[in-house]
């Protein structure tokens, strides 16, 4: 694998796969009996703030274990990565907005990089969206990731390169 898909893949999942278990501890609304595509789910301030806090607490402290494929390469020999992510919280001002704290230790590289992401939520399930992200060092990446039930599953892009990535959190083993 060359060094640049290397750090293309610890960058990409490092910026991708933050959900586990606890991000479930967020109840669903009981179910209308209105079918689905019927319904919009008003979101009120309280129930915002809760998904922002489970959100949070659920990408931080966490290792992210998972996969990647590379488009128009065989997707039978693929190799587990590991990325930590130190620290997740809600920015002030713009519900999108998100900062990480996450370390690539990746090769030659071992560095926390400090990054601002995008967060969606498609009704209650979190969606990263990046588009054109540069990180200096790394270069410019783009991305969609969604995270449900302590997975993470979505498409990644760094220039010519693409593919898709996929994995589950655990927790940082206590320092």
């Amino acid at each position: 694998m060359s060094k640049k898909l290397a750090i293309l893949t610890a960058t990409s999942l490092i910026a991708f796969g933050f959900v586990s278990s606890g991000y479930s501890q967020v109840k669903s609304p009981e179910k209308s009996e209105k079918p689905a595509s019927d319904t919009v789910p008003a979101v009120d301030s309280e129930d915002r703030e809760g998904r922002f806090q489970a959100f949070a607490k659920t990408l931080s402290n966490v290792q992210l274990v998972g996969m990647f494929t590379v488009d128009g390469k065989k997707m039978n020999d693929l190799n587990e990565e590991r990325y930590e992510i130190k620290k997740a919280e809600k920015l002030p001002g713009d519900d999108d907005l998100w900062g990480l704290e996450a370390r690539i230790n990746y090769g030659k590289h071992d560095v926390t990089v400090p990054m601002v992401i995008t967060v969606k939520w498609a009704d209650k399930t979190p969606v990263i969206v990046m588009d054109q992200l540069f990180i200096p060092g790394l270069g410019t990446f783009s991305a969609r990731v969604v995270f449900h039930d302590g997975k993470y599953a979505g498409t990644w892009t760094h220039g010519e390169k693409g593919g898709h990535l996929f994995g589950r959190l655990e927790p940082l083993a206590k320092q």
